[in-house]
């Protein structure tokens, strides 16, 4: 327990430290912060526009804004968290595991009777503290931006589904931070170690479900999953339910669409949610029971 401990607090302190580190967590937070006010922009912009064309007896059709429920301001999240807070996550997972390879304290620290397993357990825990301390700021700065757009506090609902996509965040980026910590283990080089998990995050978030729903990219980078086409068959189909357990970012962007309410995403997020959480255990599996001998490999450079 002491070893846990004492890496997860080693891997807090590192990563807080680290200026590239910091400089993620602010964009994130900002980009949460602007995702907001653009909800608050384009609900004024669109009212007062509204309200000029009904003042002239153009339309009376509803204001668009009037039924729209709380949580349509944070629906643009659910991208950022797939675009900036993954790529986030595997800087630090790749830093965590290759620190200590580029300075050579692996082998110090493991020439003591230290199981690699508690070590990386530690690692994996303190890079989980700090994505729950972004994301927790997130959510905070959500709630209050929604509040304070809608001219009321959050009610009960409404809270418990931002901390239930807080968490569903936390799921996906904690699958990421692992590969990164992984590829740190494995690479011989620190260009490879960083180039492999953003090739891969590329290919899930973009060729997979590119393949099984033929959707343009720029279509992908829609807070909500992309739906194959109705006129494509068999095919289609069966491709889609081949690649669409391995396209996790889709599976995250299903889960969190429900949560967040919104309309054009149906039905229940747990088998999304289900996907998502065992491939974090598979990767937490994957990374644990990487063999001493790597760890205390050094880099080709």
């Amino acid at each position: 327990m002491n070893t846990i401990l004492t890496s997860a607090r080693h891997e807090i302190l590192c990563t807080l430290r680290a200026r590239v580190a910091l400089l993620l967590l602010i964009v994130f937070l900002g980009m949460v912060s602007v995702s907001s006010l653009i909800g608050w922009i384009t609900n004024s912009t669109v009212t007062r526009v509204y309200e000029k064309i009904l003042a002239d007896g153009l339309t009376t059709a509803p204001n668009p804004f009037a039924a729209v429920p709380p949580l349509y301001y944070s629906r643009n999240s659910v991208i950022y968290v797939v675009l900036i807070g993954v790529l986030m996550a595997i800087i630090l997972g790749v830093q965590a595991t290759l620190r200590d390879r580029k300075t050579a304290t692996a082998d110090l620290i493991l020439s003591r009777p230290v199981s690699t397993i508690l070590r990386l357990v530690g690692q994996f825990l303190g890079l989980g503290t700090v994505i729950a301390g972004v994301l927790a700021a997130s959510t905070i700065i959500s709630w209050a931006s929604i509040s304070i757009i809608t001219g009321m506090p959050l009610g009960p609902d409404s809270t418990a589904r931002i901390i239930g996509f807080a968490a569903l965040s936390w799921v996906l980026m904690m699958i990421f931070a692992l590969l990164g910590m992984l590829t740190g283990l494995y690479s011989r080089k620190e260009t490879t170690a960083l180039l492999v998990p953003f090739v891969v995050w590329s290919a899930i978030a973009f060729v997979l479900p590119q393949i099984g729903t033929a959707a343009r990219p720029v279509a992908l980078l829609n807070p909500v999953p992309a739906l194959a086409p109705s006129s494509g068959g068999v095919s289609f189909d069966v491709v889609g339910t081949l690649t669409g357990p391995f396209a996790i970012t889709e599976q995250f962007k299903r889960a969190a669409s429900i949560l967040l309410r919104d309309d054009s995403v149906t039905g229940s997020p747990a088998v999304s949610v289900l996907v998502l959480v065992t491939v974090l255990i598979a990767m937490t599996w994957i990374v644990v029971v990487t063999p001493r001998r790597t760890l205390r490999s050094g880099l080709n450079e």
